[in-house]
């Protein structure tokens, strides 16, 4: 009852923060307009096609305006690192819903799940807005959906995972992007079948990206690594009717001083693979998250891009086996309006196959092991230590104590010889 009470809360602050921004519509404003005059305008942007793949579905990576591709810690991780699936901790189905601009609105689905180092992933995302068309006396001439959707199937592999380093994570993405386009007039308007058609369009890509996780100004204690970075490039493929699609490549990191706060940021360079000199400017996002109880979080970023500046607030409410993502963003392309645009998500915990289960066996019975040692039962210690590896074989504390009980066999060995009188 008192999640849900929280979660309430969260509804209402996120509220007010909308009735804020459009009481102050004119702050805002002039903040943005200060903004953009500092960052300029790009004269390249939008010259690429499926515009589906650069609205984010929703979930703590929008909440941290995109800066997530070093964080990639839930299955948002899809759109941006695909090396995330083999560092999940758990397997998660999520549904997200996205009110973009006007009526346009996204529906996205998504499944990952870890199996020891491998990782894999299968996401649907569509996005669809009302078109029709009008004569120039105001009669409706056609009607329809405009309509973009994408398929990604996911995989990746965590090289040398250990107790001390977390491993090295490569990913691929492979993408089908669908653009339909209903049918429309002409000057005369007669409406012709197959009109939209010649304009709707098919897209094979791909994501490639890798991911590394390790202790650095480390300011807690926890198995978990407070510090991850990742190399990213989305959106490798051909063009689409001649569009480029829009290729970015991005270097990323995300550090977590204590444990309730972690930050994030994200350098991205488009490249226009029809022609580079017609590159979109490169551009940047910072993201804040805040664990404030075991099951809410609080998170914020900003995303700088030319004409696209984008602040969002989100957050998120853990009931064990099911999580609540709610996220507004303001855009300079939208209006301000109170929750003019808010993206809702739902992820199901499906379980971690057991691998918080062999962790704490592992533990068991390296304690027993190092009980043992320590009551100079050399053989029952061996015996705790090789269980431990049998579950873990990259448990190298095992492995150390292993190494420590063999050099002191030998050496015991030694002394015995020493000792003998016809040695």
């Amino acid at each position: 009852m008192k999640k849900l009470i929280h979660f309430s809360y969260t509804l209402l602050f996120i509220s007010a923060f909308g009735w804020a921004i459009d009481s102050g519509a004119d702050s805002y404003g002039a903040i943005t307009d200060y903004l953009e005059s500092i960052y300029g305008i790009d004269n390249n942007a939008g010259l690429t096609a499926f515009p589906i793949l650069n609205i984010p579905l929703g979930g703590r990576s929008e909440g941290m305006a995109g800066a997530y591709s070093a964080v990639a810690d839930d299955v948002s991780f899809i759109e941006w690192n695909p090396a995330g699936s083999s560092m999940l901790t758990i397997s998660e189905l999520a549904f997200f819903h996205n009110n973009w601009i006007a009526d346009t609105k996204i529906e996205a689905l998504v499944y990952a799940a870890r199996f020891n180092n491998i990782g894999i992933g299968v996401s649907g995302k569509w996005l669809y807005t009302p078109f029709t068309q009008y004569s120039y006396f105001g009669e409706r001439q056609s009607k329809g959906y405009y309509s973009e959707a994408v398929a990604v199937l996911n995989g990746s592999y965590n090289l040398l995972p250990g107790y001390y380093f977390g491993g090295v994570s490569l990913g691929i993405n492979l993408k089908a992007a669908l653009r339909s386009v209903p049918d429309y007039a002409d000057e005369t308007g007669e409406v012709h079948p197959g009109s939209g058609s010649e304009q709707s369009a098919v897209a094979l890509m791909a994501d490639i990206g890798a991911l590394t996780r390790f202790n650095l100004f480390k300011f807690y204690n926890s198995r978990d690594r407070n510090m991850s970075a990742a190399l990213v490039m989305r959106n490798i493929g051909a063009p689409a009717l001649g569009d480029p699609l829009p290729t970015v490549v991005v270097a990323a990191f995300a550090y977590q001083p204590i444990r309730p706060v972690l930050v994030s940021f994200d350098l991205s360079i488009p490249l226009n693979m029809v022609d580079l000199d017609l590159s979109e400017k490169p551009y940047w996002a910072a993201g804040l998250s805040i664990t404030a109880t075991t099951f809410l979080s609080m998170r914020a970023g900003l995303l700088m891009k030319a004409g696209g500046i984008r602040a969002v607030i989100g957050s998120a409410v853990d009931l064990q086996y099911v999580n609540f993502d709610i996220n507004y963003t303001l855009d300079l392309l939208t209006q301000i309006q109170p929750l003019n645009r808010v993206a809702l998500g739902v992820r199901f915990n499906l379980g971690d196959n057991e691998r918080k289960s062999n962790s704490e066996l592992v533990d068991e019975y390296y304690l027993a092991g190092l009980d043992a040692y320590s009551k100079a039962n050399d053989a029952e210690a061996r015996i705790c230590f090789e269980k431990a590896l049998e579950i873990n074989p990259r448990f190298e504390p095992a492995k150390e104590a292993l190494a420590a009980l063999n050099e002191y066999s030998k050496l015991d060995e030694r002394i015995d010889k020493m000792r003998r009188l016809d040695y």
